[in-house]
């Protein structure tokens, strides 16, 4: 059947798979509970039940702040199918933040999920200029539980009430909005991106074609449903008919692979290095000859090449696999078919070190206001290279790479624009149509782009010279010792670094060196631990270079997170806060420079 808005593709799966009992599971009192699609349908119908009840109309606003679960898709499809627009809200902003979303969008109703997020966001709600009312996933004592919408005593009012939901659908366009996200922002206040029906189904369609995965497969979700990434991925399974189970959390991730062994993940970078670290870690610990072993294989994956490699290469990563490679497959649930990976860049190490390993990783590029996927690496030559972000999409996609090397594009995923905000819209799609991304890019081979840094984040050095310190940063984040870092240096005579160490890795290391410390806060001012981080420093500098190599550093005693501020909900750095933050280090840095003037 043809899928032209969110909501058909229910019956999509209700008529191609009709038997499929676990569309969605997620565990609930240490057990996996599935939905099949009749649930799933008959869920979102009641949801549709209860808003019509309740009065909303076409265009009105419901906010969702949630962890992934089968319960955010019920309310998504039940919005979806009668007009009402779904706002998901990342968990982790600011209280100033919400305020400015839940007023700017205009939202009737929230739906939290926790007692946590129920407690924080209730108090804000009075100081709303609408009327919003409020209700959780999770039971609550005294909160209003979102089945509270569903309930009724009037059952004969549904064929009414039905026939009502097919007028709406009936009234639904493909490039109508059925959502508003706002950006994460890493500056200023945040944007609300509106994308239409069309927006997210034209890439799962693309997805059809190259994924190679299907109904048979498992998709094990984490990443937060509000990430436009996790989003446009559901629906694609959805689309395919592909089981999607909700892990509980990020820290029982690695239980939960074991137990459902999915075939396919969405993951941005930072999750896959720190996933590559554990693999790292647990190598370091194995008796003297099995180590050896892993460290030879691990070298080995670092020259893994999809261009070709020699027989005798072959031979070895035959016995690598035997040896060690199986044993990282079987960590991650021994049926990874498939890695999607987006949001940040992605160290070409990790990426060949997996595709060593026969976990393939697709990297792909986009923006919340594309819904997201401009491009992504196929699985197979010739529409792939590692340490790029692929090819475009699709056919209907243009792209261009502007004088001032900025990535221009158009195409059927762009957004319908800004929300109230017809200014920055336009300043963000020009005349011609094509959607100014921020990002600088090149295409190599006139089909493979490749990212080279944000054009607002790029800064000139006193001496004349331009540093553009994303690629810096992700060469040196390939310490085991470094989770985060920061360059600076605009208008000062040399770059320098603000670093978040890894933490775990390092308190490790201090134990094998029996460096004795008690908080963060000293042990970042040991001796030993600074000349450390001198030598990795020293290290990665000759990678590239010289006028951008990083002269000197300070370590911070914090670890760099959402919650504290210096990261964006999708793990980039807040770079303005992070400077004010630490402005004392900075002073400090650059004081001697500064007496030499």
């Amino acid at each position: 059947m043809e899928v032209t808005r969110i909501f058909d593709i229910l019956d999509k799966i209700r008529i191609n798979f009709p038997n499929k009992s676990d569309v969605l599971a997620a565990k609930e009192n240490q057990q996996w509970v599935k939905y099949s699609i009749e649930q799933y349908i008959s869920n979102a119908d009641a949801f549709s039940f209860g808003l019509l009840r309740r009065g909303f109309l076409m265009g009105d606003k419901i906010g969702t702040v949630s962890n992934n679960r089968p319960e955010w898709n019920f309310v998504d499809m039940g919005m979806s199918q009668i007009g009402v627009i779904h706002v998901p809200i990342y968990p982790t902003i600011s209280d100033d933040d919400f305020l400015y979303i839940l007023t700017h969008s205009q939202v009737r109703m929230l739906i939290v999920a926790s007692t946590s997020l129920y407690s924080r966001l209730l108090p804000l709600l009075s100081k709303l200029p609408q009327k919003c009312e409020i209700f959780t996933f999770d039971k609550i004592s005294n909160a209003n539980h979102w089945t509270e919408i569903i309930k009724t005593d009037d059952h004969a009012d549904e064929i009414s009430l039905r026939k009502e939901i097919e007028h709406r659908k009936s009234l639904i366009k493909p490039n109508d909005m059925t959502t508003l996200i706002y950006t994460s922002g890493t500056t200023g206040l945040s944007k609300g991106v509106m994308l239409s029906h069309e927006n997210f189904l034209y890439q799962s369609r693309q997805f059809a074609k190259f994924i190679q995965v299907d109904h048979r497969h498992k998709a094990l979700s984490f990443l937060p449903l509000c990430h436009v990434l996790e989003r446009i991925c559901c629906y694609s399974f959805q689309y395919l008919g592909i089981s999607i189970y909700y892990a509980e959390n990020t820290a029982q991730l690695a239980e939960n692979m074991k137990e459902i062994g999915p075939h396919v993940i969405v993951t941005v970078p930072r999750l896959l290095e720190k996933v590559y670290d554990k693999i790292i870690a647990k190598g370091s610990d194995l008796p003297k000859i099995s180590r050896t072993i892993f460290n030879w294989a691990v070298k080995l994956g670092l020259d893994f090449d999809l261009e070709g490699t020699s027989f005798w290469y072959k031979v070895k990563l035959f016995f690598a696999d035997l040896l060690i490679y199986r044993k990282w497959r079987a960590a991650l649930g021994g049926n990874l078919m498939l890695v999607i990976c987006g949001g940040a860049a992605l160290q070409p190490r990790l990426a060949k070190s997996f595709w060593a390993a026969k976990i393939p990783v697709q990297e792909g590029y986009g923006l919340t206001e594309t819904a997201p996927v401009i491009t992504f690496n196929h699985l197979r030559k010739p529409d792939i290279r590692l340490g790029t972000v692929g090819p475009l999409l699709g056919e209907e996609q243009k792209l261009k790479i502007a004088e001032d090397g900025e990535i221009l594009f158009k195409g059927p995923n762009l957004m319908l624009g800004y929300y109230n905000d017809e200014e920055r819209t336009n300043e963000a799609i020009d005349k011609d149509g094509f959607f100014h991304t921020g990002d600088i890019g090149v295409f190599e081979e006139n089909k493979f782009l490749r990212i080279t840094d944000r054009k607002k984040e790029i800064f000139k050095l006193s001496t004349g010279k331009y540093i553009a310190p994303q690629p810096i940063e992700n060469v040196f984040k390939e310490s085991s010792f470094i989770e985060q870092m920061m360059v600076i240096g605009e208008n000062e005579k040399f770059a320098a670094a603000l670093i978040s160490p890894a933490f775990e890795y390092l308190h490790d290391w201090c134990h094998q060196k029996k460096i004795r410390f008690r908080e963060n806060e000293d042990l970042v001012e040991i001796p030993e631990v600074l000349e450390k981080y001198r030598q990795e420093i020293k290290r990665f500098n000759q990678r590239i270079g010289k006028s951008e190599q990083i002269i000197t550093f300070r370590l911070v005693c914090e670890q760099w997170t959402p919650d504290s501020g210096e990261l964006s909900p999708t793990l980039k750095l807040k770079r303005k806060y992070i400077s004010q933050k630490y402005q004392h280090l900075i002073d400090e840095i650059y004081k001697n420079s500064k007496d030499d003037d």
